[in-house]
C-alpha cells in the first residue's frame, strides 16, 4: 500500500501555508471539507515517477510525475514550481490531495511538481526572487524563466500519455515561478494561472509596504524558511520558539532591527542580512521588481487573489496589470474574492475572523471558476467561458462578472478629514493652519490587532478598529450614516499633508466600515462577539515618510514643516450598506506588523540605537489648500 503523505504537496504548493504558525495550520485542517480523494485513493488513480530534468546548464532539478492510470486519452500537464519541496519524496509516496489538487485530480490530468533551482531536491543555487535576465548570451546564463521553459521542453518530449499542452499554476512564491515561466512562454504553454503572486518585495509584497518592513511576517517566515537544510529532502526548517505567544511583547523586547540577528538569528538566516543592507530600493529590490518583464507571454492567464490577503495581494493585483498592459491580444483574466493569503485553494472560504461572506466562495472558484480555466485552455472544453473579472463584492456578499478591472464607469471621489472628527464629500471650511495632532511613541506602539498573537495573522485583514479608535495616537474621522449603499471599486488613495516634530515618520491610514447598531451578531455565538458598530478594517497600508518623494532617496522631515505623503492603496470591491458609515483612521505605528520608525532621522532604520527612538507630536492638516482627503474609487449605482 502506498505510503501516506503529508499535506505539503497540496498545502504548500497550491495554498501558500509556508511562514504559518501551527495554530493556523490547525485552523485551516478545520475548515476543509471532507475530501474525496486521501492519498489511497490517489493512487489507484495514479502512477507517480521522479526525475531529474536537466537544464540548459546541466544542473538537475528534482521532478515528480504523476500520470493518470487510465491510459485510454492523453492527457495535458499541470507544473507547479516550488521552493517549499515536493514532499513526500519517493516514488511510492503519495500525499493527500486537497482543495485545489483534489478538485483537479478528479478531473485527471498529468501532475508535475518540480523543486526550484537550489531548494530540496534540486541541484544549484538558490536565488530569492531569482531576477529575471532579458539578454541570455550562453547557456550559463539562466534564470527562472529558462528554467521552466527547459522542464516543459523536456517534459513535452519525455512524458508519455501527453496531449502537448501545459499549464502552471501556483500560490504565493510558486505564483511567482507562475509569473516568471509564463515570460517568453514555451510553445506548449497554454495556460498559465500565478496565483498570490510575488511581483515586488519593497513596494507592496510580504516584506515590504511602501518601503515600511512588515516586522513580524519577515522575521517568522525567514526564521524558518530561511534555515540552511543539512538533507534538503529530508528536512524541513526548524520551528522558531519565542518563548511566548505575544508577538507585541517579544518584538517590542526584542529593540532596534539590528538585534533580531545579534540576539536571535545569529548569522544563521542569509536573507535577512540582506534585508537590511539594502534599506533604500536600490538595484538589488529594483531587479527584483518582475513588473516590468511580464511580456512576451503568449499563453491565456488567470490571474487569482483575495480582497484580504495580507501578503501579496499587491502582486496579484498588480501582475494582472502588467500581463494586460503589455500582452495586447492574449485572454486574460483576473479573479478576486473574499479571501486571506491562499484561501481560495482549500477550505470553503465562508468566512475570515469575525466576517461572515454567507457563502463558499473558495469551493464555487475551484468548481466553477480554476477548473474550468484549466478544461477550456488545456482539454478544449468551451461550454463555462469566464469574464475579463470575476470578483466577489464584498458588503452584499456577491460574485460580480465584469468586462474589466477595475469597472470603467468608477468615479474618484474625495472623502476630506474635517473637524471634530467628521469625514466628508466636501473640503473643509477654515485656514491653511486647522490640523488635528496627536503624540506617537514608539516605545508604546499602537498594537496591530485586538488580540494576542505571535506574527501577522490572517484576520487582521477584517478585523474590528474599535480598539484603535479609542487610542490618543489614532486620529478617527467618520461620515454621518449612508443613505444609500456606496460601491467602492479600484484603488484608494491616501493624500495627506503632514508635519512632525522630529525627522521621520510612518503614516498609516485605514479604509473602515462601521456596521449600524442593530448588526446581527454570529450564530451560534460562543465568543460572545457583538456585530453592533463593528469597525471591519476594509483596507489599511503604511507608508514610510522617509520615502515620500523617492524610494530610491530618502529624505528626512523637517520639523514643524507641513508636506505631502501620498500613496496608492490596493484596490478593494466592498459596498457600504445603508447605515453604515464610512471611516478614516490615521496613526503612525502598527505593531509588529510594521517595524518602528525611531522618529529620529538616520541613514538606516536598520542600524538604529535604542537612543535614537523617541516621542514626537505628529499634526495632519485639513484646512483650506492643505486639506488631507482619501480618493475612492466610486461605483455609481445606475451600473449596479
Amino acid at each position: 500500500m502506498p505510503k501516506r503523505g503529508t499535506l505539503r504537496v497540496c498545502g504548500l504548493l497550491f495554498a501558500g501555508l509556508a511562514g504559518w504558525s501551527l495554530a493556523e495550520r490547525s485552523v485551516v485542517a478545520a475548515e476543509a471539507p471532507s475530501q474525496e480523494l486521501d492519498a489511497d485513493g490517489f493512487a489507484e488513480r495514479y502512477t507517480k515517477f521522479e526525475h531529474r530534468i536537466p537544464m540548459r546548464d546541466g544542473v538537475r532539478l528534482h521532478t515528480s510525475v504523476y500520470i493518470p492510470k487510465d491510459d485510454s486519452k492523453a492527457y495535458p500537464m499541470l507544473l507547479i514550481r516550488t521552493p517549499y519541496g515536493v514532499r513526500p519524496y519517493g516514488s511510492s509516496a503519495f500525499a493527500d490531495p486537497n482543495g485545489s489538487f483534489e478538485t483537479l485530480a478528479r478531473d485527471q490530468f498529468i501532475f508535475v511538481f518540480q523543486d526550484v533551482r537550489g531548494r530540496n531536491g534540486s541541484e544549484g543555487e538558490f536565488v530569492h526572487v531569482r531576477p529575471y535576465r532579458p539578454a541570455k548570451s550562453g547557456p550559463t546564463e539562466v534564470d527562472e524563466s529558462s528554467d521552466t521553459w527547459d522542464t516543459i521542453d523536456w517534459l513535452v518530449r519525455q512524458v508519455p500519455g501527453s496531449n502537448g499542452k501545459v499549464g502552471m499554476l501556483g500560490i504565493s512564491y510558486p505564483g511567482f515561478y507562475v509569473s516568471m515561466g509564463m515570460i517568453d512562454s514555451h510553445p506548449a504553454l497554454a495556460a498559465a494561472s500565478p496565483q498570490a503572486p510575488i511581483a515586488d518585495w519593497f513596494i507592496g509584497d510580504d516584506f515590504h509596504h511602501n518601503g515600511a518592513l512588515f516586522l513580524s511576517h519577515a522575521f517568522n517566515f525567514l526564521a524558518g524558511f530561511g534555515q540552511k537544510l543539512e538533507e534538503p529532502t529530508r528536512q524541513d526548517g526548524r520551528p522558531f520558539d519565542h518563548k511566548t505567544p505575544d508577538g507585541y511583547d517579544f518584538f517590542l523586547r526584542m529593540g532596534p532591527l539590528a538585534n533580531a540577528d545579534r540576539v536571535h538569528f545569529k548569522g544563521a538566516i542569509q536573507f535577512w542580512p540582506e534585508l537590511g543592507e539594502h534599506a533604500n530600493y536600490d538595484a538589488f529590490w529594483q531587479a527584483r521588481n518582475i513588473r516590468p518583464h511580464l511580456k512576451n507571454i503568449r499563453c491565456a492567464v488567470m490571474t487569482v487573489g483575495g480582497w484580504f490577503d495580507a501578503e501579496d495581494l499587491f502582486g496579484a493585483l498588480e501582475t494582472h496589470r502588467s500581463v494586460v498592459q503589455f500582452n495586447p491580444g492574449i485572454e486574460h483574466h483576473l479573479v478576486m474574492g473574499p479571501w486571506a493569503h491562499g484561501e481560495w485553494g482549500r477550505g470553503s472560504g465562508e468566512r475570515l475572523g469575525n466576517v461572515d461572506f454567507q457563502a463558499k466562495t473558495a469551493a464555487f472558484y475551484r468548481e466553477n471558476i480554476e477548473l474550468p480555466f484549466f478544461r477550456r485552455h488545456l482539454k478544449g472544453d468551451t461550454n463555462t467561458p469566464l469574464p475579463k473579472a470575476y470578483v466577489f463584492e464584498t458588503g452584499t456578499h456577491r460574485w460580480r462578472r465584469l468586462d474589466a478591472w477595475p469597472p470603467a464607469t468608477v468615479i474618484r471621489t474625495n472623502l476630506f478629514l474635517g473637524p471634530e472628527g467628521r469625514l466628508a464629500a466636501q473640503s473643509p471650511p477654515g485656514v491653511d493652519t486647522a490640523f488635528d495632532e496627536f503624540v506617537s511613541d514608539p516605545t508604546k506602539p499602537v498594537p496591530a490587532i485586538p488580540g494576542i498573537a505571535i506574527g501577522m495573522t490572517r484576520e487582521y485583514m477584517t478585523d474590528d478598529q474599535r480598539f484603535a479608535s479609542r487610542r490618543p495616537d489614532v486620529l478617527v474621522y467618520v461620515t454621518e450614516p449612508l443613505e444609500e449603499d456606496l460601491t467602492i471599486a479600484g484603488p484608494v488613495e491616501a493624500s495627506l499633508v503632514v508635519s512632525t516634530t522630529g525627522t521621520d515618520a510612518d503614516w498609516i491610514v485605514k479604509l473602515i466600515d462601521v456596521y449600524h447598531g442593530d448588526f446581527p451578531d454570529p450564530k451560534p455565538n460562543p465568543a460572545g462577539i457583538r456585530m453592533g458598530g463593528y469597525q471591519q478594517l476594509v483596507r489599511g497600508e503604511p507608508m514610510r515618510g522617509r520615502f515620500r518623494k523617492s524610494f530610491e532617496h530618502p529624505e528626512p522631515f523637517t520639523p514643524g514643516k507641513p508636506e505631502p505623503v501620498s500613496w496608492v492603496m490596493p484596490d478593494v470591491f466592498h459596498v457600504f450598506r445603508r447605515g453604515h458609515r464610512i471611516m478614516i483612521q490615521v496613526q503612525s505605528t502598527w505593531f509588529p506588523i510594521i517595524d518602528r520608525n525611531p522618529q529620529t532621522y538616520v541613514d538606516s532604520i536598520w542600524n538604529a540605537r535604542p537612543e535614537d527612538f523617541r516621542k514626537a507630536t505628529h499634526r495632519v492638516h485639513r484646512g483650506g489648500a492643505t486639506a488631507s482627503r482619501v480618493t475612492l474609487s466610486v461605483l455609481p449605482r445606475v451600473s449596479l
